[in-house]
């Protein structure tokens, strides 16, 4: 593995963590990482016009009308085209297939809007005010086969206010999410950089 990690990016949406991303490593060129590919199963995403004006290659096929199994293996292949060795998701919002998780295993990045363990899954604002938590928050994790049940590599929080609905309270967990997530893939891929991780099946 190269000193620099070549990194795909997956989203869905407007893609602000992708920003963040790109951002952080724009700052300064000698980060660990290098952003090879931005991907996308919404050729519509607001996210890939950004990426096309950050000057980022993009790819982009709905998954409409595939099986998971045959849209992950068509994204397989677009990854190794580009000699993609990290995948981080940033608001990819579609399920990965078992064979994808496990080909990429100690290669997937997550971001997720939750204090993990707490609050797996969806709606993870208005279900922690619905507990009345005294923080929300963000976690970066591995992703795994189990739902947002991966490895947490790091976390912070954000404490909830009378006044919060999940609105706002989302609102502030997003800034979060943005300090953390660059400075949580910058260290993962300082940690893995000429690591010995199993090398990806070659796909040439």
């Amino acid at each position: 593995m190269a000193d620099r990690v070549r990194v795909a990016v997956l989203i869905s949406g407007r893609g602000s963590n992708m920003v963040a991303l790109a951002e952080h490593k724009r700052r300064d060129p000698t980060r660990t990482y290098d952003i090879a590919l931005i991907a996308s199963n919404v050729p519509e995403a607001r996210g890939l016009v950004v990426a096309k004006r950050l000057g980022l290659k993009s790819w982009a096929k709905s998954h409409v009308g595939l099986s998971r199994e045959g849209f992950d293996a068509e994204l397989d292949v677009v990854l190794h085209e580009h000699k993609i060795e990290l995948v981080a998701l940033a608001g990819y919002m579609r399920l990965l297939s078992p064979g994808f998780v496990d080909t990429w295993s100690g290669r997937l990045l997550n971001i997720h809007p939750s204090l993990l363990p707490a609050h797996r899954g969806l709606d993870t604002h208005r279900r922690a005010l619905m507990a009345g938590d005294e923080f929300a928050g963000c976690s970066v994790h591995l992703v795994t086969a189990d739902l947002d049940a991966g490895p947490v590599l790091a976390q912070e929080k954000v404490r909830i206010l009378p006044r919060d609905d999940a609105e706002s309270l989302a609102a502030r967990v997003l800034e979060a999410e943005h300090r953390l997530y660059p400075v949580a893939l910058e260290e993962y891929c300082r940690l893995i950089a000429g690591a010995s991780l199993p090398r990806l099946p070659d796909r040439s």
